[in-house]
């Protein structure tokens, strides 16, 4: 896969890049919102947003709220979703940050790391920007993606894994710190596979950052 994305990249003319799987989608608005807010911002190399998470039928299962991450932190609590990442395309194709194929199902962690290690700038857009279709069969349940973690986990510096529960706690204060414990009630549209050809509308009656089953 992530070699596809690559040539994706490496064929691609636009100056924005991003790239969505089978489960994801972006919301009404949300190409717009990230154009302008590159326009508007044009020290910045990545945009991170944030994202809501639905189950098969579109219906609000939680929301996750991006932060820019951190060396330390990136390795205890990944706060970057995919299809809620846009980068210039010229980090990727000047720079050379692509997907390390090696990877089938951790190859966003790495990519993201490769860009922290870096210090490339990134920056919140304050915006829900796409969906998450939880199925319970996504590629970050697999065997595949476990083994992966576990090398992942070990390849984690030292005083990381020492400080894992500070880094933990850190990252549930910056989240609250963003508002994710009083997110109001909201609407949504989204495609689902009972209406692929138009969006319907969806509400979150009680939003929640917590995604049960998942870290």
């Amino acid at each position: 896969m992530y070699d596809a994305v690559n040539r994706g990249f490496r064929r691609s003319t636009g100056d924005i890049l991003a790239y969505l799987n089978c489960d994801e989608q972006y919301l009404p608005g949300a190409l717009k919102a990230v154009g302008d807010y590159f326009r508007q911002y044009p020290d910045v190399d990545i945009v991170i947003s944030d994202t809501l998470v639905t189950d098969t039928e579109g219906k609000y299962i939680c929301h996750r709220y991006a932060l820019v991450p951190n060396k330390s932190q990136i390795w205890i609590r990944f706060s970057v979703l995919s299809c809620a990442l846009f980068v210039r395309r010229s980090v990727v194709q000047q720079q050379g940050v692509y997907f390390d194929t090696q990877w089938r199902a951790l190859g966003d962690f790495f990519w993201v790391n490769e860009m922290v290690k870096r210090g490339l700038r990134m920056a919140v857009l304050r915006r829900f920007t796409s969906v998450f279709t939880d199925t319970g069969e996504n590629l970050g349940l697999t065997p595949t993606a476990r083994r992966e973690g576990s090398v992942r986990w070990q390849m984690a510096p030292g005083w990381v894994k020492f400080l894992k529960f500070g880094f933990a706690l850190e990252y549930r204060l910056r989240l609250a710190a963003r508002g994710s414990l009083i997110q109001k009630p909201f609407d949504y549209a989204l495609y689902t596979l009972a209406a692929p050809n138009e969006r319907r509308i969806q509400h979150a009656e009680n939003p929640t950052s917590f995604w049960k089953g998942r870290r």
